[in-house]
């Protein structure tokens, strides 16, 4: 087992960053079991990508204070330094230095207590955020890095956990600052794009955002889930027709709607721009990279619906609406089992046939195509063995903002990890949340589920019905320890 340990690692390490992808989900609370809002993040990134979950706490900041802002540096150590708060895991150790800005914005007075693993996860007034990186027509790069943009869709989500106490309130803090201070992303087509499921315990969003033709600005909408419904980005751009004269469910820059026409790409008297047909890239890697999981997700949630799970190029098939209303109330089990799906039992099952070896694994390493004699790809799964991280957001609006809002998150991968419940009250995180790749360190949850995925491998169809089991109870002791506190909070 160690020694196949070592070789997937050296495997993941060798990955090309064109890879780098997340899958998402937003559902309202109505669609919900509980009333509760949810969303859900996985960092399906490559072996290096920093897995680690670290608490930012609140802060006091003097008058005309200024806020650095530092490179997108997703692999570990992502940050390091002092200049975001007293935060120990930052904090340089044996031979690191600190982070240098590239630049800086006008600070807040006060800015709010939240988790973060690569983005923003949860803030202290159960605002949630997931990321998926998407592909655009427009690329730029960050300033020092030879472009003129500052703000990453990293630094975007911090400053929405930092500064907004509502999801609406987060798109408006990420969008104007974009405009004003310029967005940038990986630098390829694959991930010039950015989106991210926003929510509070009253509503969710989804939030697309690209740099504009100059690398200066930004270009960006956002569309609100209707409170019964479920929404699923995966890689791609989802949002459509942009109604903004209803700003109760759609907001978007104005440079949405004046790039487009001023590049010949829409005409106003024809009808409302769809956002996806005019700014997407469409899939990135293959064909049914990204449509495969939103199919994969909406048969699991909507199996009425009977969603085609083959269909034409992305942005003009239009082959699955934004948010589908689910056949049943969905819970935070409901998603983990999405995020886990490696589509069991259906035409495109990754633990059957001859792929799946003699043992039925799922667990695929991307490669070559042999010379280019062979084509085609793997399907990509939902559940991924390379994800770094994931995380499940619970808002609850019915309970104090402090047990209200519940960050159940999962080391390394969704298929294997227990997803672990913490509430922003706690003031803080143990330090099993603080495992990474380049150190062994058996006390926390990603080396322990690395171990386990591992081990995993050498018989999965059996085996892998034992983690379920595993995982089952996990949950359930953690809706009970979340049950304890929601009475402890009650009777105080």
């Amino acid at each position: 087992p160690m020694v196949g340990l070592a070789v997937r690692s050296s495997l993941l390490l060798l990955l090309p960053s064109s890879v780098l992808a997340c899958t998402t989900l937003v559902v309202g609370k109505k669609a919900t079991a509980d009333g509760s809002v949810l969303c859900s993040h996985s960092n399906d990134g490559a072996g290096t990508t920093d897995p680690r979950l670290v608490y930012i706490p609140p802060a006091d900041h003097a008058a005309n204070a200024m806020r650095p802002v530092f490179f997108a540096t997703e692999e570990y150590p992502r940050y390091v330094g002092t200049a975001r708060g007293d935060v120990p895991a930052y904090a340089p150790t044996g031979n690191q230095s600190a982070s240098k800005p590239i630049g800086e914005i006008p600070q807040i007075p006060h800015t709010f207590g939240y988790y973060e693993q690569t983005y923003g996860a949860i803030n202290e007034h159960q605002v949630g955020i997931g990321e998926s990186t998407c592909s655009g027509v427009f690329g730029t790069k960050a300033v020092g890095h030879g472009g003129k943009a500052l703000l990453s869709v990293d630094t975007l989500s911090q400053l929405a956990m930092e500064r907004a106490t509502s999801a609406r309130q987060a798109v408006q803090v990420m969008g104007a600052l974009a405009e004003q201070y310029g967005f940038y992303g990986e630098g390829s087509f694959e991930g010039s794009a950015e989106s991210l499921m926003v929510t509070d315990a009253n509503e969710g969003w989804i939030f697309h955002i690209l740099p504009d033709p100059t690398g200066t600005t930004a270009i960006w909408a956002a569309a609100r889930v209707p409170d019964d419904e479920v929404g699923v980005v995966a890689n791609v751009f989802v949002i459509r027709e942009l109604n903004v004269s209803d700003g109760s469910n759609f907001l978007a820059s104005q440079s949405t709607f004046d790039v487009a026409k001023a590049k010949g790409w829409w005409d106003p008297s024809r009808g409302l721009l769809d956002f996806t047909a005019t700014y997407s890239d469409g899939e990135y890697a293959h064909k049914y990279y990204s449509g495969r999981r939103v199919w994969g997700a909406y048969n699991l949630l909507a199996p009425s619906k009977g969603f085609p799970a083959e269909y034409g190029e992305w942005r003009r098939s239009k082959p699955y609406p934004v948010s589908v209303r689910p056949d049943k109330k969905i819970s935070v089990a409901d998603v983990a089992a999405v995020m886990r799906s490696v589509y069991e039992g259906t035409k495109y099952d990754m633990t059957a046939g001859l792929a799946a070896g003699p043992f039925g694994t799922p667990d695929h390493v991307a490669g070559g195509s042999a010379g280019g004699k062979v084509k085609g790809n793997w399907e990509r799964t939902i559940g991924l063995y390379r994800t770094s991280d994931s995380h499940i957001v619970q808002s609850r609006g019915w309970l104090p903002n402090a047990t209200g809002g519940t960050l159940w998150w999962g080391a390394h991968s969704a298929e294997y990890t227990t997803y672990v419940p913490f509430t922003m009250a706690m003031g803080g995180l143990p330090p099993s949340t603080l495992g990474y790749q380049a150190t062994l360190a058996k006390e926390t949850l990603f080396w322990a589920t690395r171990y386990l995925a591992n081990y995993a491998q050498l018989r999965y169809k059996p085996m892998i019905a034992e983690i379920r089991a595993m995982q089952a109870e996990a949950h359930a002791d953690g809706l009970a320890t979340q049950a304890r506190v929601d009475s402890a909070a009650a009777a105080a």
